[in-house]
């Protein structure tokens, strides 16, 4: 039987062995084949020859294929996934190196066609049809673009929209406007794919939305100018911001669908498919590409940053010295990732200087609180020799927390329900950014456990309120940013117990009960992606290490000795470490429920090592 030691041992080494030349870890950010498919269809919009790479891209997401012909988000999706099946579909076709008489293309049109056909597939991916002549632009765009001129005071206004909002919606309200599309002769013909030959006007759906588009409108009226001027206004107003929020990379905000967006909205301004701007973002996309099993992925963005805090603070966890030299080069390179530009957070947060980090390698002024405090933990037993960084990153995230009590991702109190009204599907994901259970637990774990903030500091009060306030009925918590409960649940119960909130509490006690109830026979835990889509739990019916990995922390935190239920989790993790199956690739990040979900490639290290490193430290060897 292996001893903790020697797994935390062998982790320690993989890590080692992984790290990058410049201290970060670029493990792999891995979001299914949605991004290889529109990068071959940008390529081949833009008519930029880069055979070679489409080739490989094509023959990712042929290896992702399903034996009827369907492509899934996650395993246990069931039959397949529409809106993904369409998407591999028409990229193949556009690579022009398949045809649609071949069998895998043959068997995905059987699939769309039983699934309704292009009607039915997610508003962006109509959007991007409708930009390649696939699909005709509706009447109404969901949002006027001379929304961007309203005032911030007034009631709802282009700042209300979450960041990750307006990087999306900014170029589709350009684009919109216009009803722009790339002619191209070469482009593949879906129109056998669209079984209801009306359009209909799916983006406007409801006596609230087409409200809330009034109220919009009202409120443009009362602007000042012809409504051609203010057309012209917007539009340059938009434009500027687009390009005010390029990375060094080319990339707007390092997204990959943003800049997809923006590429087009350039192109429908005038701009040449050669202008520099436009290829800088084509080099900045291709550069976030990376290997997995020998085929090219396109990332979304990177998480270069996030994998390097958790996996430095993990390290240190279990005992390698913050002097160790794999330790101290991850540390200089978070160091030199600290924000110290204004970005969007500021119109929300106008009374606090820059000082937190983003999530990805080229990040420079978009930061989250989770990437803050996931690096400060990482630099916090050096944080005498970076006292200024530190004291920025800790008063940045301070100012950060909403008037609810809670804690958001990227901005302050931007979480308007009425913006859950826009009709795209899940404009709750997109469109808001509210306080969640993982970013409030994860903050109040880091000021309880490497901070000298007072427990009755007013802050760690209201945390403590809004997280006890927003646990479930069953004892669970929900997650915004990861799968679901189980992440969110993990969170609560860790920041809780740090912020000095006993372990005999009834938030607690219902907590620990229902990770009980959830946990499988082989010991370990396991959640589907399903329960982001039905909003309640749903077992994997299969156990993983990421999911055993934050059970057994937040339960070696609660414990004085270790349960049954403890030991038998950590035989699970001693024992399924090295495995590699499904399991193991199955999503645990998440970024639009339903519709985006995350494989982190690094999470089957970082948190089993924290998990075996806590127990160690507190029960010893023996399990």
């Amino acid at each position: 039987m292996a001893d903790i030691k020697t797994r935390m041992d062998w982790i320690i080494g993989q890590l080692r062995k992984d790290q990058s030349p410049d201290g970060s870890w670029n493990y792999p950010f891995e979001t299914g084949i949605s991004t290889d498919a529109y990068m071959i269809i940008l390529l081949r919009a833009l008519e930029i020859d880069d055979d070679e790479f489409i080739e490989r891209l094509c023959k990712r997401i042929l290896s992702k294929q399903q034996k009827n012909g369907a492509w899934k988000l996650f395993y246990d999706e069931g039959d397949g996934n529409l809106t993904a099946t369409v998407e591999a579909y028409y990229a193949l076709l556009f690579s022009g190196l398949y045809q649609k008489n071949s069998r895998p293309l043959q068997a995905a049109k059987k699939f769309i066609l039983a699934k309704g056909g292009l009607k039915e597939v997610s508003t962006f991916t109509k959007i991007m049809l409708a930009l390649t002549g696939q699909y005709e632009w509706p009447n109404h765009s969901p949002l006027p673009i001379e929304v961007i001129l309203l005032p911030t005071d007034f009631p709802i206004n282009f700042y209300s929209f979450s960041v990750f909002g307006r990087a999306n919606l900014t170029p589709i309200m350009i684009l919109a406007a216009s009803k722009y599309f790339v002619k191209l002769k070469s482009a593949p013909d879906l129109a056998d794919l669209h079984i209801h030959q009306e359009v209909e006007d799916t983006w406007v759906r409801s006596d609230e939305w087409r409200s809330l588009l009034s109220f919009f409108e009202d409120g443009i009226k009362r602007l000042i100018g012809l409504p051609g001027e203010l057309r012209r206004l917007a539009i340059d107003r938009a434009k500027k911001y687009m390009l005010d929020r390029i990375e060094p990379d080319g990339t707007l905000y390092s997204y990959y669908s943003s800049t997809f967006l923006m590429i087009f909205a350039l192109l429908s301004l005038g701009y040449k498919k050669t202008d520099p701007t436009i290829r800088n973002a084509i080099v900045g996309l291709k550069s976030m590409t990376c290997d997995i099993d020998g085929h090219p992925h396109v990332q979304y963005t990177t998480a270069n940053v996030w994998n390097t805090s958790l996996i430095s603070y993990a390290l240190q966890t279990a005992g390698v010295s913050s002097e160790d030299t794999m330790v101290n080069k991850a540390n200089q390179y978070l160091l030199s990732r600290q924000h110290s530009k204004f970005g969007d957070w500021v119109i929300h947060n106008p009374q606090t200087m820059p000082g937190g980090w983003g999530f990805s390698n080229v990040n420079t002024m978009n930061p989250d609180v989770d990437d803050t405090t996931a690096s400060l933990r990482s630099i916090s037993r050096t944080a005498s020799s970076w006292l200024g960084a530190w004291e920025k990153g800790i008063n940045w995230t301070l100012s950060m927390q909403n008037d609810d009590g809670g804690w958001p991702a990227f901005e302050r109190n931007t979480d308007s329900k009425l913006l859950e009204f826009l009709p795209l599907e899940k404009g709750k994901f997109l469109l808001v950014d509210p306080s969640c259970a993982d970013l409030t637990g994860r903050t109040l774990e880091f000021f309880g456990n490497y901070t000298n903030v007072p427990h009755n500091h007013a802050v760690i009060k209201r945390g403590i309120e809004w997280l006890v306030n927003d646990q479930k009925s069953d004892g669970s918590w929900y997650a915004r940013w990861g799968i679901c409960y189980i992440y969110g649940t993990w969170a609560a119960v860790t920041g809780l117990l740090a912020a000095g909130v006993d372990s005999s509490h009834p938030s607690i006690h219902k907590a620990v009960n229902w990770f009980g109830r959830i946990q499988n026979q082989d010991g370990g835990w396991g959640e589907s992606c399903h329960s982001d889509i039905a909003n309640t739990y749903v077992p994997l019916q299969n156990s993983t290490l990421t999911d055993t990995a934050w059970v057994l922390d937040a339960l070696i935190t609660v414990s004085d000795q270790p349960t049954v239920s403890i030991r038998k989790g950590i035989a699970f993790l001693i024992n399924s470490l090295q495995k590699q199956d499904w399991t193991t690739d199955y999503p645990k990040g998440q970024g639009m429920g339903g519709a985006f979900y995350i494989h982190y490639h690094s999470y089957r290290y970082i948190f089993p090592l924290i998990a075996l490193a806590r127990y160690e430290k507190k029960f010893g060897n023996d399990y």
